[in-house]
């Protein structure tokens, strides 16, 4: 791989023959040291890092022993870095995650909504009832940080503060992977009501690489990273669900890869194999773009093989439908980006 600086990748939606709109992507490749392996576009740019961060944000539940004392399984730790939709299963084991720890749904500080999975909002609906926090795709995460402040005897109430010592360690860990000095960073309230800290992409990339290659770190974040690891691969469908990028990745690579979707069009991912770390970022926020982007790269840095090109062929060109189930164009990055 040649290490370099190009302008901003391009996805572009067709609609027949010709290009109907285009979505430009800023996108970092780093290693440990935070150095730039590729780059397009503004790879220094400060983004919100959003929900891509949680295989970060879940670091302190591990390393101080919290998880060990309420005995967390694998596939909680995979809901805690989830942005999940809100199915039966991922309901299920966030409320006996919840209950086990002698905490309720009504601890949780993430906000209610109908589940993101369209099937399971429906019966929501049908049923007469309404989206709850624990439908909320956070909600996970924000029991990881319950369990921390009871396991620390620390106040549950009010954990999502930014001077609450759960936030003030999970900034820590931010700061320690991501090699960026927080003090004078940019912040401001995600959309599950913890505070979100900008970060150049480059820096959420190196995050992403010390994910990777956790060599030289103290014993117990290798040990926390590794089990994060573990329950991602081992309980992809926790980290999204049905018909998500998230979910899919990770079935597909395996333990090749850890990938994490963020709002706004920003994406970040784990190389296992090269040790390396990629943050990307939709200028103009747009989803569709940021899963397109995020397959491409995949591909273009050789983490793909052609079964994995087989599995994932409607994400490295997704297929455009009307209403009528008519294919009418597609998305996809450019030919030339």
């Amino acid at each position: 791989m040649k290490a370099g600086r190009r302008g901003p990748l391009v996805v572009e939606c067709t609609r027949g023959p010709a290009v109907e709109s285009r979505h430009l992507v800023d996108a970092a490749v780093v290693d440990t040291a935070g150095r730039l392996v590729q780059g397009w576009g503004e790879t220094d740019g400060v983004v919100y890092p959003r929900s891509a961060i949680k295989s970060v944000q879940v670091l302190p539940l591990i390393e101080t022993g919290a998880a060990e004392r309420h005995a967390v399984t694998d596939e909680e730790i995979a809901v805690a870095c989830s942005s999940h939709n809100g199915q039966p299963d991922h309901v299920t084991v966030v409320r006996n995650w919840l209950e086990r720890a002698g905490l309720g749904e009504d601890d949780l500080e993430c906000g209610p909504h109908l589940p993101y999975h369209t099937p399971s909002a429906h019966a929501c609906v049908r049923s007469g009832k309404k989206g709850r926090a624990v439908h909320n795709m956070c909600s996970g995460k924000h029991s990881a940080f319950l369990v921390t402040a009871r396991a620390l005897g620390e106040p549950t109430q009010g954990y999502i503060a930014r001077d609450h010592p759960v936030q003030q360690r999970v900034s820590a860990a931010i700061a320690a992977l991501s090699g960026h000095d927080l003090s004078g960073a940019p912040w401001a309230i995600d959309g599950c009501s913890i505070p979100t800290i900008g970060l150049p992409l480059s820096g959420l990339a190196r995050a992403a690489a010390r994910i990777a290659d956790p060599t030289g770190l103290p014993d117990e974040r290798r040990a926390a990273i590794a089990r994060v690891r573990r329950a991602v691969a081992a309980h992809p469908f926790m980290v999204a669900g049905d018909g998500r990028a998230c979910t899919r990745i990770i079935e597909t690579a395996g333990e090749r890869v850890l990938v994490k979707f963020g709002a706004e069009g920003v994406f970040f991912a784990a190389f296992y194999e090269s040790g390396l770390g990629l943050a990307l970022k939709v200028r103009d926020g747009a989803k569709r773009a940021a899963d397109a982007a995020v397959g491409a790269m995949l591909d273009r840095l050789g983490v793909l093989d052609d079964r994995d090109r087989e599995a994932l062929a409607d994400m490295l060109e997704r297929p455009l439908r009307n209403w009528a189930g008519r294919l009418v164009g597609a998305v996809r990055t450019a030919q030339d980006a």
